[in-house]
């Protein structure tokens, strides 16, 4: 069942207010380091309930008029045609659907900045592309030593081969359309022009995870170490909060091992750091504004045994990565759960152990569990759709929306003319088949206005869903896990 664990309207708040308060302490200049997503922070709206996944947006929105932004892009990720998983577009294409969408907001972009150029012919096509836009773009160079080599980093030779990024706004929000773009290097190397430019600018950091002010072995901070297993993140208590401050901290790998580069980088540039710990840098208000701790608990329990299914459904499929489903199970120890203990995974289990063939679940929002199986007529995932929409919509289980001779013939054609081998109707063509039904049946009408009210619910099949399935269900907000078995 859902139960709000945290007041978004405090974060937005609390968070917008503690920012202008860092503005104010760097004399009206400051670079913000913004990890994670703006739009479409899902995972910290998993693991918070209540959190919306556009909250860091509306915050920046309180600071509307002092900020700009500025984009990030790697030449390194442009020559490589990187590509974002969640929306499957490419790096390059994101920055410019970021762009727009800030713009179209209200925000003021200052334009892009494609970083660690070493001469990319695919790079310098894609600044002609930004030109002929009218975007301003500027080239980071690639600096030998980085980030160790802090003599040169921090100088002529270093950051002083960048271009200079005008920035007319006492807040910049430095942002990527994913990690390793080069953000943070951004900030400092604008922190050496803007000095040499006689501006004293500052730099914080603001990403949510992990959450400083919780235990470390909060479910929250271990379900933040789940979603990086690919990148082998590891939190950490901050050793430098805890030597200046006799204060327990949490903080990450990178960034605690990053901290004496920085504090060197500081001290290059201005002669002095205003940080004594990485933990310092943030700006991050989110342990402040959680109000039912079970709740967030009990919602990141379910994040990491989904991050478990999405890392065993990618080992089932690609094979490459084993040591990332080897450290969920390790973080699934350390939290001291099992897969067993997300209800809609056991409902799933049992409706196939029960009829003997795939079978899907999903938990509505009031805590009432649907279940389907698969048919000749359909796959479990399509019929499940039906039967959660029927039973919010109060129609009898045993009605049956799409007659059997209009099924037949979508079979027909999909086998026949398109030379597909499974007949089962996919959750797409479900949908589109109520559609069509909807203008004369009023049944089929309301069983698809209930699609909204699947939002935030959770749903486990007992094998993987085809790329079309997986796609429907993200699109109605549903967060989908399945066992690693492939369909027959």
């Amino acid at each position: 069942m859902f139960t709000i664990g945290f007041d978004n309207d405090k974060y937005i708040r609390v968070q917008s207010e503690h920012i202008r308060e860092r503005i104010a302490q760097f004399k009206g200049k400051l670079y913000l380091e913004l990890g994670g997503k703006l739009f479409d922070d899902n995972h910290a709206a998993r693991v918070l309930p209540g959190f919306q996944p556009d909250s860091k947006l509306r915050m920046l929105e309180q600071l509307k008029d002092q900020l700009e932004i500025v984009i990030v892009i790697s030449a390194e990720d442009i020559e490589k045609n990187k590509v974002r998983a969640d929306l499957g577009i490419t790096y390059d294409e994101d920055s410019l659907r970021l762009r727009e969408a800030f713009e179209s907001r209200g925000f003021m972009v200052g334009g892009v900045v494609i970083t660690h150029y070493d001469g990319q012919r695919t790079a310098d096509a894609y600044r002609q592309r930004l030109t002929r836009l009218g975007i301003p773009s500027y080239v980071h160079y690639l600096i030998e030593g980085y980030p160790h080599n802090v003599e040169l980093i921090a100088g002529p030779d270093g950051f002083g081969r960048n271009d200079y990024v005008q920035t007319t706004r006492p807040l910049v929000v430095v942002t990527a359309p994913g990690p390793g773009s080069g953000k943070m290097a951004v900030c400092l190397s604008q922190l050496y022009q803007e000095h040499h430019h006689g501006v004293e600018a500052g730099y914080a950091k603001f990403e949510t995870f992990p959450v400083w002010n919780l235990p470390l072995k909060h479910p929250i901070n271990i379900a933040y170490e789940a979603a990086t297993a690919d990148l082998n993140d590891v939190n950490m208590i901050d050793p430098f909060h805890l030597e200046a401050y006799q204060k327990i901290a949490i903080n990450y790998n990178r960034d605690v091992e990053i901290f004496p580069v920085l504090d060197a980088l500081f001290r290059g540039i201005y002669g002095t750091n205003p940080y004594k710990s990485p933990t310092d840098m943030g700006v991050n208000m989110v342990g402040f504004c959680i109000q039912d701790d079970q709740a967030c608990q009990q919602a990141s329990h379910d994040e990491i045994i989904r991050r478990y299914y999405a890392a065993t459904n990618r080992l089932a499929t690609l094979g490459d990565n084993e040591q990332e489903v080897r450290k969920i199970k390790m973080l699934m120890g350390q939290a001291g759960i099992n897969t067993d203990m997300r209800r809609v995974t056991v409902a799933a289990k049992n409706k196939r152990d029960e009829m003997g063939l795939p079978a899907a679940a999903i938990e509505l929002q009031n805590g009432e569990m649907i279940t389907s199986a698969s048919s000749g007529l359909m796959g479990p995932s399509a019929a499940l759709l039906l039967n959660a929409t029927k039973h919010l919509a109060g129609i009898d289980h045993e009605v049956k929306l799409i007659p059997q001779n209009m099924i037949e013939p979508i079979q027909h054609t999909k086998t026949t003319y398109l030379g597909g081998k499974n007949p089962r109707l996919h959750t797409d063509e479900v949908l589109i088949a109520l559609s069509v039904l909807s203008q004369q049946d009023e049944n089929c009408r309301l069983a698809l206005e209930q699609l909204p009210r699947l939002k935030g619910c959770q749903v486990h099949s007992t094998v993987m869903l085809s790329e079309v399935d997986r796609k429907i269900f993200k699109r109605l907000g549903l967060g989908l896990t399945c066992e690693p078995v492939r369909k027959k």
